[in-house]
């Protein structure tokens, strides 16, 4: 059943919301819709408070990692982390509180994915410790996953059998739709049909949501089998798109 889940993006140390396009290492051209010095253990204890679990705290880039535990120290086991986690570093997040890691970068090598490394992890923190980010970007027929912060489009395409293959190997996906992160100008509804049918674990959709309505539309696209994050469209993040209460509200009527 297709429900609301909750982020903590962190920038610089810094609870954000950033259009994902615009994310590059030079840091020029960065487009921010929100920022604030409300710390990330304030967000963790208010998902804590109105029971939202599966949720993710994502860095962006360096210098986010003590903010990152701070957050899943506030709520253990609420939340998962990703952002530059590998076999070396992963059990500092799950022992910070992070129910999950979350990992894309570290699988792909020289732009392929590199299925001895998620083998690796996989039998390093467990299948049911680890979510595998495929966040991605259009191509021209269909998607292809994006690393590094999404600034790299790498030739792997996701595909049935791809979902299928990797899926053995983890507990869940998250996906941003890359092109559309931080826009709120619609989701990608073909990439969400498309998970819906074809993922063979759990799926957290991210992108381009801009209304409460959107929660209802991904919940019938998807046959309420993808969630859904919501950031920048949030009224706790600056947006005027969603209430916060009332993506609370539509998690209690599910429960």
């Amino acid at each position: 059943m297709t429900v609301f889940r909750p982020c903590i993006d962190l920038h610089e140390g810094k609870v954000k919301q950033i259009v994902g396009s615009s994310l590059k290492d030079t840091g020029t051209g960065l487009r921010t819709n929100f920022e604030t010095d409300r710390s990330p253990a304030y967000f963790a204890k208010l998902y804590q408070k109105d029971g939202l679990r599966g949720g993710h705290v994502i860095m962006l880039g360096k210098g986010n990692e003590a903010a990152a535990k701070e957050a899943l120290s506030a709520y253990p086991g609420g939340l998962d982390a990703g952002g530059g986690i590998n076999p070396d570093n992963a059990k500092e997040y799950l022992d910070a509180g992070a129910a999950h890691i979350i990992v894309t970068s570290w699988l792909f090598v020289g732009g392929e994915l590199d299925m001895g490394r998620v083998r690796a992890l996989s039998k390093a923190v467990s299948r049911s410790r680890l979510v595998l980010d495929l966040s991605c970007k259009r191509t021209g027929d269909g998607w292809n996953v994006a690393t590094d912060r999404w600034q790299t489009v790498t030739s792997y395409k996701i595909t049935k059998e791809v979902l299928e293959t990797l899926g053995g190997y983890c507990d869940g996906f998250l996906i941003h739709a890359a092109d559309v992160e931080g826009m709120q100008r619609g989701m990608d509804e073909e990439l969400i049909a498309f998970l819906a049918k074809e993922s063979p674990v759990p799926v957290t959709y991210a992108g381009g949501a801009r209304g409460i309505e959107d929660l209802e539309r991904c919940a019938r696209i998807s046959k309420e089998k993808v969630d859904l994050t919501i950031g920048s469209a949030l009224d706790i993040f600056g947006g005027k798109g969603i209430r916060y209460e009332d993506c609370v509200k539509f998690n209690n009527r599910r429960r």
